[in-house]
């Protein structure tokens, strides 16, 4: 799927790593619950998993009430303590925020973006997808961190624009964090955006696609340029986004020595890797880069 490219932002959003930063690692949370429940195959020195994805084990068992609330233990809910719901004044609008740790000095910035039908309150849902976004929650808290869930008016340009808004905001207030933008689903459409503006990669340290889909553009875009590492996970029952076209992809860039990860759940859909990406594994490639 092709999207168009998007043109670069403002001079204002231009913003770099801090030389000699120490990479940051985040400690661990709940690691044995949310490790991948078993390997199939492990290829490319590691770069390439297939994962033992069931539904009656990962879900069933997981769950209290499948797909609705997962069970008391995945979870630690004082970390509702660190979230706020936000909103903030930008010259593209005002943009509605969940916020979870340090608004200002974070080691580090994880942003969620939503797929289609979803809202800033999916990424912030303690119980839902089997307590993932609890868990990364609590990852960035306890790490010093800020873990970031916004609105955005489209999956367009105009959010683009407003995602780059809001992490010129929170970049200010935190020189030298790292940033890695995750997106759902049609989400994807704005991390590919966010990769072609120069300014944005500047700061990137990392791209995940969950259940997205790929750019051809990608290639030509800053954030290649950079090697800003780029994380795949992807069901390989996903009727919406094809898992073909992920694993062409992850092909394409692996023989072009690019830094790529691809996770493929086996008998997984549309929504397994938002329950089942291991946050703490990714970002830790991610930041050690």
């Amino acid at each position: 799927m092709r999207i168009p490219f998007v043109a670069a932002l403002t001079a204002t959003l231009v913003f770099s790593f801090v030389p000699g930063a120490t990479a940051l690692t985040l400690k661990p949370f709940k690691d044995e619950l949310f490790a991948y429940p078993g390997l199939i195959a492990r290829e490319d020195g590691g770069s390439r998993l297939v994962v033992d994805y069931r539904e009656l084990r990962d879900i069933n068992e997981r769950d209290e009430v499948p797909e609705r609330r997962v069970k008391g233990k995945y979870v630690r809910l004082s970390v509702r303590s660190a979230q706020k719901d936000l909103s903030l004044k930008t010259a593209q609008g005002d943009i509605r925020h969940f916020a979870v740790g340090n608004a200002e000095g974070a080691s580090a910035i994880v942003v969620y973006v939503h797929g289609q039908g979803g809202s800033r309150k999916q990424g912030v849902d303690d119980f839902t997808f089997g307590g993932n976004f609890n868990r990364i929650k609590n990852l960035m808290w306890e790490n010093g961190g800020l873990y970031l869930s916004p609105d955005f008016s489209e999956f367009g340009p105009k959010g683009v624009k407003e995602m780059a808004a809001l992490l010129d905001h929170y970049a200010g207030r935190s020189p030298g964090a790292p940033i890695v933008v995750a997106c759902g689903s049609m989400g994807g459409a704005i991390c590919w955006g966010l990769a072609d503006d120069p300014a944005i990669a500047g700061r990137l340290a990392g791209l995940m696609m969950l259940g997205s889909f790929t750019s051809d553009d990608f290639a030509r875009s800053a954030a290649y340029k950079r090697k800003v590492p780029l994380y795949f996970g992807q069901g390989s029952k996903d009727a919406v986004f094809p898992v073909d076209t992920q694993e062409a992809m992850y092909k394409r860039l692996k023989g072009a020595n690019y830094p790529v990860r691809l996770v493929r759940f086996e008998t997984g859909t549309h929504g397994t890797p938002i329950r089942m990406t291991d946050w703490r594994d990714v970002l830790n490639w991610m930041l050690a880069r």
